[in-house]
């Protein structure tokens, strides 16, 4: 299984289920990735939490740090 189909699989996983080490680690690097985004526009990753709470879906949160990141550029 591919990275993307992994990441995928643990975003849809149901939380009761423990995820599988490949799961953790596909979910790992794309968090990291995208706190990384955050640091390249002024978002710190609480900032990005608090998004999600308010309602933000994880598209729409990338969607909003690539506006930022060409208000940055």
């Amino acid at each position: 299984m591919g990275i993307d189909l992994n990441l995928l699989a643990a975003a849809s996983h149901d939380p009761v289920e423990s995820l599988t080490p490949e799961q953790k680690e596909a979910l790992q690097r794309a968090v990291a990735k995208i706190v990384a985004l955050g640091a390249q526009t002024g978002v710190t990753p609480d900032q990005m939490i608090e998004l999600l709470k308010s309602g933000l879906t994880v598209g729409e949160l990338l969607e909003y740090l690539a506006a930022r990141s060409g208000e940055v550029a």
